[in-house]
């Protein structure tokens, strides 16, 4: 035993002196070194946080201010509307713009009109989208990617290209002259049920859908169309409401077209409405901004409303689209 304890204190003397006190002075310093460095690491991420935030915030004011500009402005009178020094509260709170804009302006026809184009605009482009997307995303035929590119092309040509080819063949059709309701909603529904970009958003979802659940359905003898509706639209529904949502938006917002093929102003959306001579004076032939804004809040609540409650599905559904398939 003492012969062992000789030996170890043999060995724990020649640790002693084999330590380098400069290397024990230089880990020492390192790991203050390093300390140092996460220290300064995690300050420039809260300044770079702060400053990211303080980006974002100015964004959201420079798109939310439009909107609080018009509810001001729906509740001025005109005298300070068009005054010099603009105020950023209404001296004078006019709540009567609302109620004398619901006396003078069709709401009821103009949103009637818009929502009847709107329906069934909306359903023609889910059709033609749905049926595209999937012989693009799943059916082989001959020159089927040399057509999708073509599609892809058309993407690249101005709306306002289209407008006088579109009136032509609405006019061909016998729906300009003479024109009923009927016809006036066929101008503005029939033109534009096929979506390019609609397209291309479901079939990249359409593509990320596995090939085995296709080939699994056509061994259990499940047909394309089955297939289709049973377990890719399903599948597809969060890209298909993005779909819904964007297309009723767009429709709601249309102005140049309906106002152009339309010959009565009954037949007209609430867009157009809103651009009528219901706000303008027939004395001074000006235009009453006030009871236009109080018009235009009123026509832009239901869409703020649908894209509050619906934004995750639109998110959603293009965040999906934008995964290679």
């Amino acid at each position: 035993m003492a012969e062992l304890a000789r030996v170890n204190k043999t060995y724990i003397d020649f640790k002693k002196e084999r330590v380098n006190p400069n290397l024990v002075l230089s880990i020492e310093e390192s790991g203050k070194t390093v300390d140092a460095i996460k220290k300064t690491e995690k300050v420039m991420k809260i300044i770079s946080t702060v400053f990211t935030y303080i980006f974002i915030l100015v964004l959201a004011l420079g798109v939310i201010f439009p909107f609080y500009w018009m509810i001001i402005t729906s509740l001025k009178q005109r005298t300070e509307i068009i005054a010099a020094n603009q105020t950023f509260f209404p001296k004078i709170v006019m709540w009567t713009n609302f109620s004398y804009v619901f006396s003078v302006f069709d709401f009821t026809n103009y949103m009637f009109n818009t929502i009847i184009v709107a329906i069934f605009s909306t359903i023609g482009t889910l059709l033609t989208t749905v049926f595209a997307a999937f012989a693009f995303a799943r059916l082989k035929f001959k020159g089927r990617d040399a057509v999708f590119a073509v599609f892809l092309m058309t993407m690249m040509i101005p709306g306002e290209m289209m407008v006088i080819s579109n009136y032509l063949t609405v006019s061909a059709f016998g729906w300009i002259s003479n024109q009923t309701r009927i016809d006036a909603y066929l101008c503005m529904i029939v033109p534009f049920v096929v979506s390019v970009f609609h397209i291309y958003l479901l079939r990249q979802n359409f593509k990320q859908i596995p090939n085995e659940l296709y080939l699994a359905a056509k061994v259990d003898g499940k047909s394309d169309w089955s297939f289709l509706w049973q377990v890719m639209v399903p599948l597809a529904a969060p890209t298909l409401i993005s779909i819904t949502i964007l297309k009723f938006m767009g429709t709601w917002n249309s102005y140049v077209w309906p106002a152009l093929v339309t010959k009565k102003e009954e037949f007209r959306l609430i867009s157009n409405g809103l651009r009528g001579s219901a706000f303008t004076n027939v004395d001074t032939n000006e235009v009453e901004y006030g009871y236009q804004m109080a018009a235009s809040f009123c026509v832009t609540v239901p869409l703020f409303l649908l894209f509050v409650f619906f934004r995750k599905y639109i998110m959603r559904g293009v965040g999906r689209a934008g995964i290679k398939g």
